[in-house]
């Protein structure tokens, strides 16, 4: 399996603009399927090897780079037309198409800037915390004030960002567009909870004092192959509005546990996610990963602090299916298996001697330390069981480009799935129906 990494999230304080705090990243832990955090992480920790690095949450808003590499589209032709074949069969360029290509490349992300742009928005929040200190023995309340980065999904205003960038306790969100104009009616429609795989949140501009809001337009993240070239746009350092930078995606699949340097709160499981070198800011939490055609395939969620170029960003296609329900419903209801799963790769199967190479996999209740399928919930009342490996959802394939959690996303709390699964080396059939997950919404 991968290594761990140790890192950071990073809030905006009153004072000086930041607090930390501390992520483990790991391709081995248990994500939540729409539940509570396994322990499985640690015994994982102890039985590989591993390497820890810092790594930094992005909660002051930034805009995520804007990564462009050779492959661009729309040029490639002429590049290629600019090289030449010598006689032992050297490619080589002149510096003249060298020129124009980078002109080119300058010019594409330029045009990506000015699209997307519009579609970014600040996220400005004021929430109370209890402070460190104390009054005759009780901590007294403090107002904090954080930023972030944000979406606009539609023209009525539906903005999407990441949960921890509207934490417990908000008590006032502000949006500041990419023309300058501070919007101050906003509300928090939901948030995913802390237990989710999902940073998620969604915010609703009641009032847009007549600005015109202009959508970003949503990619297919389930086509994006390491090497792609991807932008990313956001307010960079909570104060440079608009930053773009540019970069590669460099893996996908990614699981991160997120541990917060305060003791009370548990740790954040968030899988699948992509990695990218784009140069990646405190503050680009909540912002959009764009494709060379100016489409969003990701949402910035953290960076590694004490690495070079390590950033994760969440695939859209895991969250389209929310997207929709929102957007239709005007709320937020996650779909609930009520499992904890470990998303299977070549080391897992290999490590643990398991048949099949992709899917879910419900550990035995050795493994994680407790019962892996939750009690009275839709997996248990459909006869789930630990051992079970899940490799489809009606019909589509669980793999490292297409997640367990972005499957169920597709569906609605209450509706019926069919699950097909590898149990004890032979495949059966299980149907599902759906629970809904507990959200929390900001007040």
């Amino acid at each position: 399996m991968e290594g761990n990494i140790d890192t950071d999230k990073t809030n905006t304080d009153s004072e000086a603009g930041k607090t930390e705090r501390e992520y483990t990243v790991s391709s081995s832990h248990v994500p939540a399927a729409r539940l509570k955090r396994s322990p499985l992480v640690a015994q994982v920790k102890r039985e590989l090897p591993g390497w820890s690095h810092r790594l930094r949450r992005t909660t002051v808003v930034a805009v995520a780079g804007i990564v462009v590499v050779s492959a661009l589209v729309g040029y490639g032709a002429g590049r290629y037309g600019a090289e030449h074949v010598s006689s032992d069969g050297i490619i080589t360029t002149t510096l003249g198409s060298q020129k124009q290509i980078v002109t080119s490349e300058s010019q594409l992300i330029g045009t990506i800037a000015r699209t997307v742009g519009p579609s970014v928005v600040s996220v400005n929040v004021t929430s109370t915390s209890q402070n460190t200190g104390s009054f005759f023995g009780y901590g007294l309340p403090q107002s904090e004030q954080s930023a972030g980065t944000g979406i606009i999904l539609t023209s009525s205003g539906l903005i999407i960002t990441n949960r921890h960038v509207v934490p417990d306790g908000t008590t006032s969100v502000s949006v500041t567009l990419s023309d300058g104009t501070e919007l101050k009616d906003v509300s928090v429609v939901g948030r995913t909870s802390a237990s989710s795989s999902l940073d998620v949140a969604f915010l609703k501009i009641n009032n847009a004092e007549g600005k015109k809001l202009t959508p970003a337009q949503l990619g297919d993240s389930s086509k994006v192959q390491v090497g792609d070239d991807v932008v990313a746009i956001g307010n960079a350092l909570g104060q440079f509005q608009n930053t773009v930078t540019s970069g590669i995606i460099s893996g996908y699949g990614r699981s991160v546990q997120a541990s917060s340097a305060d003791a009370s709160q548990a740790p954040e499981n968030l899988e699948n996610l992509f990695q990218t070198d784009a140069a990646i800011n405190e503050g680009n939490s909540g912002g959009p990963l764009t494709n060379l055609n100016g489409q969003v395939i990701g949402i910035n969620t953290a960076i590694a602090g004490n690495a070079q170029s390590i950033g994760f960003a969440i695939p859209i296609n895991d969250i389209i299916g929310l997207v929709r329900q929102v957007e239709t419903t005007g709320k937020l209801q996650q779909p609930y298996l009520g499992v904890y799963y470990i998303p299977l790769t070549d080391d897992v199967a290999q490590q643990y001697s398991l048949g099949s190479r992709r899917g879910a996999w419900i550990p035995p209740v050795g493994v994680v330390g407790q019962n892996p399928i939750v009690a009275g919930g839709p997996a248990d009342k459909a006869g789930l069981q630990a051992g079970d490996i899940i490799t489809k959802i009606d019909g589509t394939t669980i793999n490292q480009t297409t997640s367990l959690t972005s499957l169920l996303d597709k569906d609605q709390p209450g509706q019926t799935v069919t699950l097909t699964v590898v149990r004890q080396g032979k495949t059966v059939t299980v149907k599902v129906a759906l629970g809904t997950a507990p959200t929390n919404v900001a007040q």
